[in-house]
């Protein structure tokens, strides 16, 4: 055992000195496992690299824009049909076992396993030699726990049945048994011996856990765990809404009350590894071409997801989707609703869209970059920034932007010219755990209860000063319009509140990597995924696409199957 835990470190010392490059570059015989004694100072640095593990790479990025976004309504890869066409088998719903983001994504997640285990077996060994105290071991142990439950649980939402690793394992598990009571034991355990508060900036804490384990259950969909946990938080957790919908998504307001869990992000604080310390996972999701980001121009908002905020004359969603696509927020040619030719504004070079008059929910502009739009302080959004629009369309991830004012401390330019963003991955923000509450709500029939919790996610949109502005700074950028249920009936009854829930849901998460796990979790991906694709389509390669019955979760990796030599067999999916 004392062997596995020298490998276990070793490894974990490896993937922790650099970059993906670095790891391969490090000479295996420069240190010696035996060489290695347990002592706090090392717990707290295989600590700190089990939670650098969060900060993933492009193809398993910790915002799940791939997996969680492409792969379902809210997002288009994206850029140009061919580049990084492997995503587009996630659009398509088709997608293969030896697909390179399947591959990477399983090694990532695992990657945070294997750092988070030896730290644990070092934490274990200096307890044994006292060179640690238990009330500092378990402090230790109660991060670490909290960080291999997640790892495995972001497995679990991805590829359903994966081999749970914890630190005893010597051969490689089958994944044939379901991991989610060692998910919960892990959380569990984290609820039991983290403080109240993180003992670092960003850090776990007991109130991270309860509401990860309630998530976990939420996947279940087990209210009666989750509802306790969720409960608790609401009323004794430390969290509020933000007064902007937008500050959540503004690196000056990185882990504010409303941040549950986020991945947190350095770039240009002098350490000489701003590129490393930034978010490398989003690096490819910004405009293209002739903007003032430069690259490179994928995960766009589908025309669907935009088309969900308009609002109606009480300021409430639209309850059914328009069918024809000359009903779409503006987006089109008036003059020819069946394509995307753009109207001119009379400036030279710039093109924007007729303008929307209809009502529309507020936070549309804070998550879709739109032509004729405001971004900041850039001036209007123009579709002269998308890098080919008949392949993804107009529209960008405004989420993930900034303003020009704040380039210098928002991001870092990469090896290739690529953005190196500081602003946080949401994770679990506090509006999600109000909407699962008030989901819980509705399955008991306290529909009363439900309309509260949502109403109070809306009502804070509803303050015109937070609203995205025409560039004098005044005048409001579109017809912003957006009401309280329990100003208008409330809910008739619980098959409305439900999609009411869903509804908000996905307006508040848009673009977050959220939208395909959550339609899973539900059981009702072939249902909206289907009618979403039978829809008119700008994107000709999603005509006839259609849900596979089955399928609620991504295919193993081939290779990892191959080198398991009968371990693992793929799950149905």
């Amino acid at each position: 055992m004392k062997n596995l835990l020298k490998q276990l470190l070793f490894f974990a010392l490896v993937l922790s000195i650099g970059s993906c490059k670095d790891e391969l570059d490090v000479p295996l015989s420069a240190t010696s496992a035996d060489e290695i004694v347990a002592t706090a100072a090392l717990a707290e640095q295989l600590t700190v690299g089990a939670y650098a593990g969060l900060e993933m790479r492009r193809e398993s990025a910790a915002s799940n824009w791939t997996f969680g976004g492409c792969g379902s309504d809210d997002a288009f890869k994206g850029s140009t049909p061919g580049d990084q066409s492997e995503i587009t088998q996630m659009e398509i719903y088709d997608v293969a076992a030896n697909n390179e983001y399947v591959r990477l994504r399983w090694r990532g997640l695992y990657e945070g396993i294997a750092r988070s285990n030896a730290a644990i077996g070092v934490v274990a060994e200096g307890l044994e030699s006292e060179a640690l105290t238990p009330m500092a071991a378990n402090a230790f142990l109660a991060e670490l726990r909290f960080l291999r439950g997640f790892y495995h649980f972001q497995l679990r939402m991805t590829f359903g049945n994966v081999p749970y690793i914890d630190e005893t394992i010597t051969e490689t598990p089958t994944n044939n048994t379901d991991i989610y009571p060692n998910i919960e034991a892990d959380f569990q355990f984290a609820i039991d011996n983290l403080d109240v508060e993180s003992t670092r900036f960003g850090g776990a804490n007991q109130w991270n856990a309860k509401a990860y384990l309630a998530k976990v259950h939420m996947y279940q969909l087990d209210y009666a765990a989750a509802k306790p946990l969720l409960q608790d938080i609401i009323d004794n957790g430390p969290y509020s809404l933000m007064p902007s919908f937008h500050q959540n998504f503004n690196f000056a307001f990185n882990n504010n009350s409303e941040t549950v869990f986020a991945v947190q992000y350095a770039v240009n604080d002098g350490s000489g590894a701003s590129q490393d310390n930034g978010n490398q996972g989003d690096e490819l999701n910004y405009p293209h071409d002739q903007s003032p980001f430069g690259c490179c121009g994928f995960y766009q908002p589908t025309h669907d997801l935009v088309n969900a905020y308009l609002t109606d004359a009480n300021g409430l969603p639209l309850t059914i989707p328009p069918s024809d696509p000359a009903n779409y927020v503006a987006n089109v040619d008036p003059s020819n609703p069946n394509s995307e030719t753009p109207v001119e504004d009379g400036d030279a070079g710039t093109s924007v869209f007729a303008e929307e008059t209809r009502n529309l929910d507020p936070r549309l502009d804070w998550t879709v970059a739109r032509p004729g739009i405001p971004l900041f302080d850039r001036g209007d959004f123009m579709l002269a920034w998308s890098r080919d629009p008949a392949a993804g369309g107009p529209y960008y991830s405004k989420k993930l932007l900034w303003a020009e004012s704040e380039d210098g401390l928002a991001r870092v330019a990469g090896a290739w010219g690529q953005n190196i963003s500081v602003i946080q991955t949401n994770l679990i923000r506090y509006s999600e755990i109000l909407l699962w509450r008030a989901e819980i709500a509705v399955s008991e029939s306290d529909l009363n209860t439900a309309v509260t919790l949502v109403d109070q996610v809306r009502q804070r949109n509803m303050d015109p000063d937070t609203w995205v502005k025409e560039n004098d700074g005044v005048t409001n950028a579109a017809n912003y319009a957006i009401g309280l249920y329990a100003d208008n009936g409330g809910f008739p009854d619980a098959t409305f509140a439900m999609n009411a829930v869903i509804m908000e849901y996905r307006l508040e998460t848009a673009m977050e990597g959220r939208r395909f796990f959550d339609l899973v979790r539900r059981g009702i991906a072939k249902e909206v995924l289907d009618g979403y694709t039978s829809r008119p389509q700008f994107r000709s390669y999603l005509n006839g696409v259609t849900f596979p019955a089955t399928r609620g979760i991504y295919p193993l990796p081939q290779e990892a199957i191959d080198l398991s030599f009968g371990a693992l067999t793929q799950n149905t999916y």
